[in-house]
């Protein structure tokens, strides 16, 4: 695989914010969303084999291991690399931007999906028949950057019954974007069940790469 940077840090966003996590970044994304935080890993990287990246999953010591990106799917080696992981008894998270298939990823791992939203410039590559496929300990993930963001992602949860998804919803604000406590009372007023995440990283270390 085709590996941007991998480090131990702190899980910074979705429902196991703060828990001690080895990251993977692959390179590549198909996708260019207006708010990157990541575009250093839309190319480059370095050509790791998987005995490699299981070694060093296990040197980390973390028993929880996130695949993120650039876009983890556009990777053919990437379910093989969550299949060695979980046989060696890490938990696996993958981080997608939601464009592509999401049932690809072996049983048990817990996918991260996100909805693109308008001020992505990128909401008319969602895959929107990914929902069928969500499980229990997945999240669908909404990074709003305006109010016409947020009613985006109301839109969504309606249309696709999301309300009753097994999933967690997740909402966030784009960093710089959106005041955290406007954000906040829109999830409060909402009628659908969202949790508000905020990127814990960057509230501890700032807006930086391999934290």
């Amino acid at each position: 695989m085709k590996i941007v940077e991998c480090f131990s840090s702190l899980q910074g966003e979705s429902t196991r914010a703060g828990e001690k996590c080895f990251f993977f970044r692959v390179s590549g994304c198909n996708l260019r969303c207006r708010y990157c935080d990541t575009a250093y890993a839309w190319s480059g990287g370095t050509e790791m084999a998987l005995p490699k990246l299981l070694e060093l999953a296990l040197a980390s010591k973390c028993r929880l291991v996130e695949i993120t990106g650039g876009e983890p799917l556009l990777q053919p080696d990437t379910p093989p690399l969550c299949r060695l992981l979980q046989e060696h008894g890490l938990e696996v998270m993958v981080e997608t931007n939601g464009s592509l298939p999401i049932e690809t990823l072996p049983a048990g791992v817990r996918r991260i999906v996100d909805c693109k939203l308008p001020d992505s410039g990128m909401s008319e590559h969602n895959r929107y028949e990914n929902y069928r496929f969500l499980a229990p300990g997945d999240e669908l993930k909404f990074v709003v950057s305006s109010r016409r963001d947020f009613d985006f992602a109301l839109a969504v949860i309606d249309k696709y019954r999301l309300a009753v998804s097994p999933a967690v919803l997740l909402v966030s604000p784009v960093w710089g974007k959106v005041e955290l406590t406007e954000l906040a009372e829109w999830v409060k007023a909402a009628d659908a069940p969202l949790k508000l995440q905020l990127q814990l990283h960057k509230l501890i270390w700032g807006d930086r790469a391999g934290v």
